[in-house]
């Protein structure tokens, strides 16, 4: 009974119910049944007519405003079947998740817009001269920013969707999700060359040992930060940005502010990263194009971001090479190579996560002599975690199994994915209308942008570039 009610009022069970629930549905990819394929993909756009359509090309005629209802009401019946369980009052519930649905997306599309979303290697698709290159995930930004402008300036409106303000809820539930669409990234990547998996994997590994350690080492004796602050703050800096900040923050128990304000810099930080690090690997590394790509995956710190910066270093990289030296490269390896990294990287979160519980559970806060019972070390595992590997083991499984249905695994995923991106959208907006400066400030969000400014670029970024050289220098691509 005890173990039935511990499920039923838990959001971190119920974001591994509903993250499994999509998953599970859209398999139907492999029976030949597109269950999801309505669901709303948006693009890169000028013209806003264009902006969306059904992400399944068998619902092509379907208009992209309607898919995008359908997405709306799917995700609110979800969400709703979970609000009900945990107790939440289901009609504000239910009026709040639709206000923080339609503004999300609103900025989502917003940040998909060609002169903010279109990256270097895109201009001349667009017909443009220029752009800011933050690709679409300037859509997190832009959601970001309403929330804060809400939640600072507005707080009758705050007040107002309190019921459905659940970042830690939605982004949990978008983790789930994730580990599908890797799964089948890592069952693609076997046909990879092995010199590029074996190193890229050796790199990941390097990097997590130096980095995780020497940022929590910076947070905690310079900068005086607790435990609570410093293992989000590592994880988020050192592995993938917000899906770690996340799963460590529930790994540990901390509060939910901790990992909230991780993952907005993160995203801010990001950014900065995208505009930088490509131009400067086009200055410096043009004769080590997989040196490049490696640095890319290893120094960005989220999905987005990083494939976006493989791509326009491939870009870059490739036209530098061809008018310094004549050599021109088979376009694609450098944006292969960072896509790689990013992959283990990403893998490795839910075994940093339950190393992390394990560590908080026997050398933080157990006591000395007493025994640690494995129901603790069970309850202090994320379950969302759990679901991240679940999805992923499941998908890369079925990949590995039948590799004529990796067509079938790449819609699934492509389909499940637009939940995936609007809880994260949904998140980043509910971060911002949960944060006020005031308190931010108190609690010491200035300190902690410090802390990732002096870790990313003192160290990470380096370190980065030093791991990607000795692993990756003289791996060439194959030359067109």
């Amino acid at each position: 009974m005890e173990k039935t009610k511990f499920i039923r009022n838990n959001e971190d069970w119920w974001a591994l119910w509903i993250g499994l629930f999509v998953f599970v549905v859209s398999l139907g990819t492999f029976a030949g049944m597109d269950l999801l394929g309505w669901g709303v993909a948006t693009r890169v756009w000028t013209d806003i007519t264009k902006s969306m359509a059904a992400v399944s090309k068998a619902y092509a005629g379907l208009p992209g405003f309607l898919a995008l209802v359908f997405t709306y009401i799917f995700m609110l019946v979800i969400m709703s079947v979970g609000a009900k369980a945990l107790k939440f009052n289901l009609k504000e519930f239910a009026i709040g998740f639709t206000v923080i649905f339609w503004v999300s997306y609103g900025c989502w599309l917003i940040g998909n817009w060609a002169y903010i979303a279109a990256t270097p290697n895109q201009l001349k698709a667009f017909n443009l001269r220029w752009a800011l290159g933050l690709t679409g995930e300037a859509g997190f930004i832009v959601a970001l920013l309403v929330g804060l402008i809400l939640g600072n300036f507005f707080p009758g409106v705050t007040t107002f969707l309190k019921e459905a303000t659940r970042p830690e809820w939605y982004i949990k539930t978008a983790i789930v999700i994730l580990g599908a669409s890797l799964g089948v990234q890592a069952a693609g990547a076997t046909g990879l060359a092995k010199a590029v998996m074996f190193r890229g994997f050796a790199a990941i590994v390097e990097a997590y040992l130096i980095y995780w350690a020497l940022v929590y080492l910076v947070s905690r004796k310079v900068f005086k930060f607790s435990r609570e602050w410093s293992a989000p703050l590592a994880s988020g800096i050192s592995i993938c940005g917000v899906s770690a900040a996340i799963a460590t923050g529930a790994a540990i128990k901390s509060r939910p502010v901790v990992p909230i304000m991780v993952s907005s810099l993160v995203v801010i930080f990001a950014v900065v990263e995208l505009l930088l690090l490509p131009f400067l690997a086009e200055t410096f590394l043009y004769h080590q194009p997989l040196v490049a790509g490696a640095w890319m995956g290893l120094a960005v710190k989220t999905d987005g971001a990083a494939v976006a910066s493989g791509a326009i270093t491939d870009a870059l990289i490739r036209a530098k090479a061809l008018a310094a030296t004549g050599v021109n490269y088979k376009e694609g390896w450098v944006l292969m190579t960072a896509t790689t990294v990013k992959i283990f990287i990403d893998i490795f979160i839910g075994i940093w996560a339950f190393i992390l519980a394990l560590v908080w559970v026997y050398a933080i806060e157990g006591k000395s002599g007493q025994r640690v019972s494995v129901g603790e070390i069970w309850e202090r595992l994320p379950k969302f975690v759990i679901g991240y590997a679940l999805t992923f083991l499941a998908m890369l499984w079925l990949a590995l199994q039948a590799p004529g249905l990796i067509g079938a695994a790449r819609l699934s995923t492509g389909e499940s994915n637009v939940f995936r991106v609007l809880f994260f959208v949904m998140t980043f907006f509910t971060i911002g209308l949960v944060s006020n400066f005031r308190k931010l400030w108190e609690e010491g969000i200035g300190k902690l942008a410090l802390v990732y400014v002096v870790c990313l670029f003192g160290f990470i970024i380096w370190i980065g570039l030093v791991i990607s050289w000795i692993f990756f220098h003289g791996i060439m691509p194959p030359t067109a």
